[in-house]
């Protein structure tokens, strides 16, 4: 049987609880190949953000795959993070893990310039944390928006936000990078809140992490035990919501996922909207390749999450 061909990935992330189970789904799963990984300043500051994503390439051995810090805040407003959800150190849960794979030299920014470049059509940037590392790498390299083959993105939503009534947490940290990234002339993705909260992790599923019985669902468990707390607490959902997960799933697999064609526009004034994405479906001024998610097959993506993990070993 002829082996599934890899989609080359850059991962773009603030991990967060979401970002590490998207770290190791791209680890694990044969469809992905991880080309980097680069950090942004969202759901915790960027030097813990940073040190989050080499805990997680540690557990998952990838001791290859350079991990780039990039920016430590937006690009004009004051950072805010989400300790509420993730805890102090942005990875609360887990047993403290000295990690192995150490932060690499270059920054974000120039890392996914030059991985874009280096192989033009070839990669798919994937971002799911604030969008400030690939708007400040437009500005720097405007011609990557025609290298990538594809940016996928984890924020943004079509019905509501989750941080305030109008915004999702990725967009409102920093729209005007949003803003940048959704008007560049580059096929575009949204997962947004309304098909990233169909990927809810039931305690059936966290069993079946549990049952693979190896140190990284030992690791992922422990994710998942803090965030089930976390979204009981602070949103009254009984099971956590694996967003970024959502964004590399897509990748793997888009059968997994209904996406319709769309016009999307970025909040950046509005006194109670800073920060909506602002979708139209009526087919009215899409500028073309501009893609939302409407929907999940959720035992399916369970499925593909758990046999990743069972994958690392």
């Amino acid at each position: 049987m002829t082996e599934p061909v890899a989609h080359r990935i850059i991962l773009d992330c603030d991990p967060g609880h979401d970002d590490a189970l998207a770290i190791l789904l791209a680890a694990g799963h044969p469809a992905i190949e991880l080309a980097c990984i680069t950090t942004v300043a969202g759901n915790q500051t960027l030097a813990k953000t940073t040190h989050n994503a080499c805990v997680v390439a540690s557990v998952a051995g990838l001791d290859d795959v350079r991990v780039a810090p990039g920016a430590e805040r937006p690009l004009l407003r004051e950072l805010r993070t989400a300790p509420s959800f993730h805890g102090e150190s942005g990875l609360d849960g887990p047993a403290t893990i000295e990690p192995t794979v150490r932060p690499s030299d270059i920054h974000a920014v120039d890392l996914i310039i030059e991985t874009l470049m280096d192989a033009p059509g070839e990669t798919t940037l994937v971002a799911t944390g604030p969008l400030t590392n690939v708007a400040l790498a437009l500005c720097k390299e405007p011609r990557i928006a025609q290298a990538a083959k594809e940016i996928v993105i984890m924020g943004g939503a079509y019905t509501r936000g989750n941080t305030t009534p109008a915004a999702e947490f990725n967009i409102l940290v920093d729209p005007e990078a949003a803003s940048i990234v959704f008007g560049a002339s580059w096929r575009l993705t949204m997962m947004g809140l309304d098909v990233t909260h169909q990927a809810l992790c039931s305690e059936g599923d966290q069993r079946g992490i549990a049952a693979i019985g190896s140190d990284v669902s030992e690791f992922a468990c422990g994710l998942l035990d803090f965030f089930r707390t976390a979204y009981r607490d602070v949103a009254g959902m009984s099971d956590p919501p694996i967003h970024d997960a959502c964004a590399v799933a897509y990748v793997a697999d888009p059968t997994l996922f209904e996406v319709r064609e769309a016009a999307v526009e970025v909040e950046t004034h509005g006194k109670f909207t800073s920060g909506m994405t602002v979708v139209d479906f009526s087919g009215k001024g899409a500028p073309g390749e501009r893609f939302v998610g409407t929907s999940l097959r959720r035992e399916s993506f369970w499925e593909m999450t758990i046999d990743a993990i069972t994958a690392i070993g």
